[in-house]
């Protein structure tokens, strides 16, 4: 066995074991975008998504400006349709006029609802649905409005599987669907968030576009990190979680894991030969990558 395959199994035996220590059920997907190596473990299964479903609705978002469908800057009343509780601040405030970016900058950077709701009702669900299943993620499923309890009562969850998530922030990372200024905005918002499982398994510094969610007994989050020389892509996804915490643990030890596998690597010192692929990076991500194989097509998989 080479020493990167001898490295890649003893990754791959690691994510398994944090993995089956966790009580509930739990998926992922970590895919390298130098080899297109992927370590999955239920990944094209449907998991409750909670707030890493508004990935989505950003990319719909910046697609359809782009197309001329609507405009983002200009600012508008609060429908008071929209206001509902949990996560945000937009529904503290008296009589808010946002513009339909500040609502995207809000349900990303603080996972607003009501922000989410205004988005969700402008661009429709199942519009939504129908551009992230063309692009690739069948499973990618927007079935209701933020905090709509009969919706969940009834079922209507919203669903995807890691391998649907990984293939939207892809799109985001890579601009497909968008121009060059909306993939730079999109990624821009997506670096912005603040603390996370995923970033807290990664030193300060190194570039993290990401998206969590929490409902009770489910985790999960989306992320690209942009290491130098070796970027990735990783979601982990949560369900019936015993504790909830034990959730955002695994998500930050498989995060830890994967960074510390793929800056080995990335280091000069390992002797690993590496191809040369230029990684997006705002703000020079107004500059598309040149058209390539898709990882997706290249891909060898470890794990279930």
């Amino acid at each position: 066995m080479t020493k990167p395959a001898e490295l890649a199994a003893q990754f791959s035996r690691r994510l398994e074991a944090t993995a089956s220590a966790v009580d509930g059920s739990i998926a992922y997907l970590v895919v390298d975008l130098t080899s297109g190596e992927r370590f999955a473990r239920r990944a094209d299964e449907p998991f409750p998504t909670a707030s890493t479903i508004k990935i989505g609705i950003l990319h719909e978002l910046f697609a359809r400006a782009d197309a001329g469908a609507l405009a983002l800057d200009d600012p508008r009343p609060l429908p008071t349709a929209s206001r509902v509780g949990g996560a945000g601040i937009l529904q503290r405030l008296s009589s808010p006029r946002l513009s339909l970016r500040d609502h995207a900058l809000l349900m990303i950077l603080l996972s607003d609802n009501t922000a989410t709701n205004v988005l969700i009702d402008t661009l429709g669900a199942e519009t939504i649905t129908t551009r992230m299943q063309a692009l690739g993620a069948p499973g990618y499923r927007l079935r209701r409005r933020m905090m709509d309890g009969d919706a969940a009562a009834r079922g209507e969850e919203n669903v995807a599987s890691a391998a649907d998530l990984v293939t939207v922030m892809d799109a985001i990372r890579t601009g497909r669907g968008l121009t060059p200024s909306s993939q730079a905005e999109a990624i821009r918002i997506l670096r912005e968030f603040g603390p996370t499982a995923v970033r807290a398994g990664v030193p300060t510094g190194v570039p993290v576009a990401a998206k969590p969610g929490a409902l009770d007994g489910v985790r999960s989050e989306i992320a690209w990190v942009d290491l130098e020389g070796r970027p990735y892509l990783l979601c982990v996804m949560t369900s019936f979680l015993a504790d909830d915490g034990a959730g955002d643990r695994a998500i930050t030890d498989i995060s830890r894991a994967a960074y510390q596998y793929f800056s080995r690597l990335a280091s000069p010192r390992s002797g690993v030969a590496t191809v040369a692929r230029r990684s997006c990076r705002a703000p020079r991500c107004a500059a598309r990558p040149r058209s390539r194989r898709s990882w997706r097509l290249r891909a060898h998989c470890h794990g279930s």
